[in-house]
């Protein structure tokens, strides 16, 4: 035992191959008999199997093995008491709108009901996870299907839908951002993140994204789980599904599939779950007021001083009439927004709580992503430009787009040309001078030198 103890039960993990060398050694040394094999076994079975892990493995592995697994401590028995989101990368290869070539693999942000098991929304991107992903996510989760469901031309009911009250989540950067947890504040949504290294805690999203994979297994381009199982099959020359098929695919996986199914713990399909559960509730599913406004909330944002040339956000000048009253007289910067996929416009948060979307103060600018716009910085950076200007960084942008246009053949720049397209169908609010004009006439008048002739 005393060599199991000083020499098997070690973080190294030495075989028990090598712990027979070790005790014939110490035997020979000692002048002892070596003791066979099934006698060497059975006292390796007497040890806690647990200890075992724990000496071997570590305590965090040895947790994640013995530990009890509790339940959320926050009780779920209705829907949208919580909710769980989480990401993961498609294992399918899609196309190019464009061409239709093969771009790689793009990301899907799930969003689950806990008590219903229904999906309540989710985001599909060629970014990684971000907080664009999950503000898109928790807009879908959020707000009504039927428009949604009418754009992609899909005649299927998905009647689920309102704030959640509490988001269970891991520990990724874009769930701890500021943006998030101003959201959250905003629409009484609570907060409640995983203990690192407890994957079980977030057992239902896990379980839905292995379910939700195992369908796309069986898609054309489909990469599968990992390289032995894939084999020869080639993904690229077998893909043949754009990014807006692939979503409009998963919506019909979701609720002609996955909805109706008889769920394995609850005993009946997640709709009617949810169809039960709300019965059951006080009172209705809670609504933003505006979607475009909640979408918002949940964008990253900045404060800025509205200064007479406008507002300046990453070395871009932006300008709109509606800031003419707050111009060069605020002596507090204002919050605004941006959308990271689209910097063709930001938002003015006005004291009443309403958005101003602000465009370019150069409207010739055309729209950019932020990915662009740190890449051309990068680009300037990286020959010496100490100082840069707005002129400087789109002309940057549209050389780079040029060389992407020349060299569409590999992946890698089709990949890039369908993101920048993807830029240009970013949906934004309406423009000011379509929206009733707030109301300044409280704010005292400039002061004006007075010139005499």
């Amino acid at each position: 035992m005393e060599t199991i103890q000083e020499f098997y039960l070690q973080r190294e993990r030495p075989r028990v191959a090598d712990l027979m060398r070790e005790i014939r050694t110490r035997c020979h040394q000692q002048g002892y008999s070596m003791p066979n094999f099934r006698t060497v076994k059975r006292r390796l079975v007497l040890i806690d199997a647990k200890t075992q892990v724990q000496r071997r493995l570590g305590a965090a592995t040895a947790r994640e093995q013995f530990a009890p697994v509790r339940a959320n401590t926050n009780q779920v028995d209705l829907p949208l008491e919580c909710v769980q989101i989480d990401h993961t990368p498609v294992d399918v290869i899609v196309l190019s709108e464009r061409d239709r070539k093969p771009i790689g693999r793009p990301w899907l942000t799930l969003a689950i009901d806990v008590a219903s098991r229904t999906i309540m929304g989710f985001a599909v991107l060629l970014e990684p996870p971000s907080v664009v992903s999950v503000a898109l996510t928790l807009t879908h989760a959020v707000m009504s299907k039927d428009a949604w469901l009418a754009d992609r031309e899909l005649e299927v009911r998905w009647p689920v839908y309102g704030i959640p009250d509490l988001l269970h989540l891991d520990n990724a950067s874009e769930f701890h951002s500021q943006a998030l947890e101003r959201g959250a504040e905003e629409y009484g949504v609570k907060l409640d993140f995983r203990p690192p290294g407890a994957p079980h805690y977030g057992g239902h999203i896990e379980r839905l994204i292995g379910t939700t994979m195992g369908a796309v297994h069986l898609l054309p381009g489909t990469t599968f789980s990992n390289v032995a199982e894939k084999g020869d099959y080639g993904s690229e020359s077998a893909a043949c599904l754009t990014l807006l098929e692939l979503e409009r695919w998963l919506a019909l996986q979701i609720t002609g599939v996955y909805h109706q199914a008889v769920h394995s713990v609850l005993g009946r399909p997640p709709i009617v779950a949810w169809q039960e559960g709300l019965a059951l509730r006080r009172q209705p599913p809670r609504l933003p007021a505006d979607p475009e406004t909640f979408f918002l909330d949940f964008l990253p944002g900045e404060t800025r001083l509205i200064r007479r040339d406008g507002i300046q956000f990453s070395h871009i000048f932006y300008w709109d009439n509606i800031l003419s009253p707050l111009a060069g007289r605020s002596p507090k910067p204002v919050l605004i927004k941006y959308d990271p996929r689209n910097l063709e416009r930001i938002y003015f948060l006005d004291a009443n709580g309403r958005y101003w979307p602000i465009p370019y103060r150069d409207l010739r600018h055309p729209p950019v992503s932020l990915w662009e716009h740190r890449q051309a910085l990068k680009q300037l950076r990286a020959d010496g430009r100490r100082v840069v200007d707005e002129k400087v960084i789109f002309d940057t942008i549209l050389m780079q787009r040029k060389i992407v246009e020349s060299g569409r053949q590999s992946t890698r720049t089709r990949r890039q040309e369908e993101r920048r397209s993807q830029t240009k169908k970013v949906n934004t609010l309406p423009t000011a001078d379509a929206r009733a004009q707030p109301d300044y006439s409280d704010l005292p008048p400039f002061d004006v030198e007075e010139w005499n002739d």
